[in-house]
């Protein structure tokens, strides 16, 4: 099969010739349709993530079929549609584990990371780290939903906001542009803030209900004047962007951060207090919360905005995906 490996950290990605992995006894092989490129496969390209063995395939918005299963598999079967995120596999026997917190398990394991991930034509992984892919979804829309999707609509879904509440989305691209979606489909008056003006006509068409120009106006300051925030979403890596919007949060607003800028964030201690408002953030979630973001997204048709690429062509796009040059997602299709 054709892969793309990091060799060495920092080097540039190599196509390679590997053998067809086989599934362990708790393993399934995946034929990979598509695999989008997500942020974070920064952490194996460039050696930021602590016990990494190179050279290693990274890929964590996997969509495929079932290929082939190991001989303790029993709820996947050959032809299934299945997806593969984040989210790569747990202990079971962890404290976490043993309350169902599956994804904050003490030995979990991250796809692409741990192990071998979809910037391939084929890839195996833990029985329990798949996700059964709805048959309206197409696997190139699927792909970034595993990563980008699940963690803009779980972190929305599990906020304490009501339908008809206001909600932020600060940034409109990878993450964001699913951000928006996903507000409006939930019920919430959706406010679309980004420092690119050129965004406003493709917020609408998204589902913004309001879009700020940050770099005209103070989003804070416009926030309040609709009533404070009951969220906003942090999308976009911008640590001046996420402490210029706090304060727009309402009574009881929290501030939930999705993306992780380089930098410590800021922020005034005194409303929080007064008005009872927070900071926090949120992971992606289990392979059942994944199934459950993929069947929302074909119910309410959530679709992200990707550009495909061969495997030949990963530098490429990822280069294009680090720079900002694809609206909105680059997806790989073997």
């Amino acid at each position: 099969m054709k892969a793309v490996q990091v060799t060495e950290p920092g080097e540039p990605f190599e196509v390679v010739d590997r053998d067809v992995p086989d599934p362990d006894p708790g393993e399934v092989r995946v034929v990979v349709e598509a695999c989008g490129i997500c942020h974070s496969d920064a952490f194996v390209k460039e050696g930021q993530w602590p016990g990494i063995d190179y050279p290693r395939v990274p890929g964590h918005e996997v969509a495929g079929r079932v290929d082939a299963v190991g001989d303790d598999v029993t709820e996947w079967t050959e032809g299934d549609r299945v997806g593969v995120g984040w989210h790569g596999g747990h202990c079971f026997t962890c404290d976490a584990c043993r309350r169902g917190d599956f994804i904050t398990c003490e030995h979990g394991a991250v796809t692409g990371i741990s192990y071998d991930g979809g910037y391939a034509e084929y890839m195996t992984a833990p029985h329990e780290a798949l996700a059964r892919i709805p048959e309206e979804l197409d696997a190139v829309d699927a792909a970034p939903l595993l990563c980008a999707g699940i963690t803009t609509f779980n972190s929305l879904r599990n906020a304490d906001a009501r339908p008809g509440d206001l909600v932020a989305v600060q940034g409109v691209g990878g993450l964001g542009h699913l951000g928006i979606q996903y507000a409006r489909a939930a019920g919430f008056e959706t406010v679309a803030v980004s420092t690119s003006p050129d965004k406003e006509d493709l917020a609408y068409e998204l589902g913004a209900d309001h879009f700020l120009d940050a770099s005209a106006v103070d989003p804070a300051e416009e926030l309040r004047s609709m009533g404070g925030a009951k969220v906003i979403l942090g999308t976009a890596p911008s640590t001046d962007a996420m402490e210029s919007i706090a304060g727009g949060l309402g009574v009881d607003g929290t501030l939930l951060t999705i993306a992780v800028p380089g930098d410590e964030l800021s922020v005034n201690v005194q409303p929080l207090v007064q008005e009872r408002q927070s900071v926090g953030g949120w992971p992606s979630g289990t392979p059942r919360d994944s199934e459950d973001t993929l069947e929302f997204s074909a119910l309410r048709d959530v679709t992200p905005r990707v550009e495909t690429f061969s495997l030949d062509e990963a530098e490429a796009a990822y280069e294009a995906m680090l720079n900002g040059d694809v609206r909105f997602r680059s997806v790989l299709v073997p």
